[in-house]
């Protein structure tokens, strides 16, 4: 007897039963619980062996639904595949398809291959994939991606005009994919080269800085001047006496510094290297003067929100407005500039010694890479040299320390 809607809906279980079943046709069967919960199922045979299968819970499969199921199920049958197996199959190749996806692939990766990168890295690539690309290719098996893919993620990224943020999205898809490839999980081409076909080419938009001694000399008496906080004033003062990066200088902790060795020991955000910044006699005193608003938290320059944050860019580049500097004459990553180009026209420093300072890639003669410590006593001494060379161009300038809006002059 095949059942109709109104039948399926109103069957109750027989009492005094833990369970009562109602055929329909082809095997399909309704399973009734003494609670009265319903379920369908679908008795068959394959090769002479009993076959018992769900096709679903009423009344979330309908009677319509669960023949179609169930025609698929007999259908196999005739076909001579065997719809139990064909199920564990199916269920294998979605594990196996969410065991290989994109998102979990990608976090295999930056487990595996960022982990020697700095902190800063790390993070711009967890958020660059999180918000760029998990959201479109996160579920993807990596073996059906194809560059069309890819070149949608940056075409949508480029259309926020953030070029850069594309290239480098781009670049974290593509180590994606060729360590899917290593790992055995994709057989597809390396789409690299067609990527980068597709980027639009960056704008180089090269980061000001004064390099002129006279110059110089003015911009520090301006900063001399700054009337700020204490914290911005001092990674202001800091800023030339080390040139690091911005974001190298904002997330300096004082477990880093070392003030028998005078040392200033981290891992460079560009890098992920270790790193050691020498500090001069008047980089101490900077420290030091600080160290007791600062020095029972974390961070060198907290944020003013909370101190188990570090200060923010913004911080850096408003006291520069407010100095009246713009960013077209100088910014927080200006004094690498500065620092490369004095050391090296006017003190006279081997450019080796200069650009290792700089926690650039530096090789001797056979290609190898020099250590962290290489030249450390050399460095200490041009560091100091360097902050004596700064305090002398104050002295000789001419420009009295000033109130905001007033410029650097020419």
């Amino acid at each position: 007897m095949s059942l109709n809607p109104a039948q399926v809906k109103s069957l109750k279980p027989t009492p005094g039963k833990k369970e009562t079943r109602i055929h329909d046709s082809l095997g399909l069967y309704l399973f009734i619980t003494d609670k009265g919960h319903k379920y369908w199922r679908f008795k068959g045979r394959y090769q002479g062996k009993g076959i018992l299968l769900s096709v679903g819970v009423y009344p979330a499969v309908s009677l319509a639904e669960a023949r179609a199921k169930t025609l698929e199920l007999v259908n196999l049958i005739k076909s001579g595949i065997n719809p139990a197996e064909n199920r564990k199959a199916q269920k294998a190749a979605v594990i196996t398809a969410n065991a290989n996806s994109f998102e979990v692939v990608a976090r295999e990766w930056q487990a595996v291959k960022t982990a020697h990168f700095s902190e800063l890295t790390r993070h711009r690539i967890k958020v660059g994939l999180e918000k760029d690309v998990f959201p479109w290719l996160g579920p993807k098996p990596v073996d059906d991606i194809a560059t069309i893919d890819l070149v949608d993620i940056i075409r949508r990224i480029e259309a926020r005009g953030v070029r850069e943020t594309a290239h480098r999205v781009a670049g974290y898809c593509c180590k994606v994919l060729l360590y899917a490839a290593s790992t055995g999980r994709r057989i597809a081409v390396d789409p690299t080269s067609a990527v980068r076909t597709a980027l639009k080419p960056l704008i180089k938009n090269h980061r000001s800085a004064v390099t002129s001694p006279a110059e110089v000399g003015k911009l520090l008496n301006m900063i001399d001047g700054y009337a700020g906080t204490l914290v911005v004033r001092s990674a202001l003062l800091l800023g030339p006496l080390t040139f690091v990066r911005p974001g190298e200088l904002r997330s300096a902790r004082w477990s880093d510094i070392d003030f028998d060795r005078k040392e200033w020991r981290f891992t460079a955000s560009k890098t992920g290297q270790a790193h050691i910044v020498p500090l001069s006699r008047q980089a101490i005193e900077i420290l030091k003067e600080l160290q007791p608003a600062t020095g029972r938290g974390e961070f060198v320059f907290p944020s003013p929100a909370s101190s188990t944050r570090r200060m923010s860019n913004s911080a850096i580049l408003a006291a520069f407005r407010r100095m009246g500097i713009t960013k077209e004459e100088h910014c927080g990553h200006g004094w690498r500039a500065t620092a490369r180009t004095l050391l090296d026209e006017e003190l006279r420093y081997s450019l080796s010694i200069v650009e290792m300072q700089l926690a650039h890639a530096v090789r001797d003669v056979h290609g190898t890479a020099y250590n962290r410590t290489t030249f450390i006593k050399e460095r200490h001494e041009m560091m100091q040299a360097w902050a004596d060379y700064l305090d002398q161009l104050k002295l000789a300038a001419t420009v009295t320390p000033v109130t905001p809006a007033r410029k650097i002059a020419a």
